[in-house]
């Protein structure tokens, strides 16, 4: 049998089965009492949670449930890089804009090449925060959809 988070609901069956108490279960599994009954009442439950209770109950954990936990962190760590180099992409444009900037305060003809490089990294960026934060991307179509058809 296999336990994982779409049927912790049958962790209270799986309990019961056995004649077993939360507070028994919980000395077995090394979790609180609170935690299990988070678990039966069907929240979320963090991996090192399911492990637990699976070698108390001796079943495997639903290998699904791990790959879609991976596939989620490595989603979450490339957003997290593309927003690193999002910001590290604004310090240099940033940077590049102090000279030109310097310089039209100085001889106000250099205006309209600091307007240049303020405008081109304008755009370059503007492009590249269109790809990190998702503006244009699956949840985006799924707005407009539920908005076309009135759907909540």
């Amino acid at each position: 049998m296999n336990i994982n988070t779409n049927n912790l609901r049958d962790l209270k069956k799986l309990r019961l089965a056995r004649h077993w108490s939360q507070e028994q279960l919980s000395e077995m599994s090394g979790l609180s009492v609170r935690t299990i009954q988070r678990v039966e009442k069907g929240e979320n439950a963090g991996l090192e949670s399911l492990k637990s209770l699976a070698a108390v109950f001796e079943i495997d954990i639903a290998t699904s449930d791990k790959k879609e936990e991976v596939d989620q962190l490595r989603k979450e760590e490339d957003y997290i890089e593309n927003l690193k180099g999002f910001y590290k992409l604004l310090g240099i444009a940033l940077l590049s804009l102090l000279v030109p900037f310097i310089l039209a305060l100085n001889d106000s003809d250099l205006w309209s090449v600091f307007l240049w490089v303020l405008l081109s990294w304008g755009v370059l960026l503007g492009i590249y925060s269109l790809t990190i934060f998702d503006f244009f991307g699956t949840s985006w179509k799924q707005k407009m959809v539920n908005k076309k058809f009135k759907k909540k």
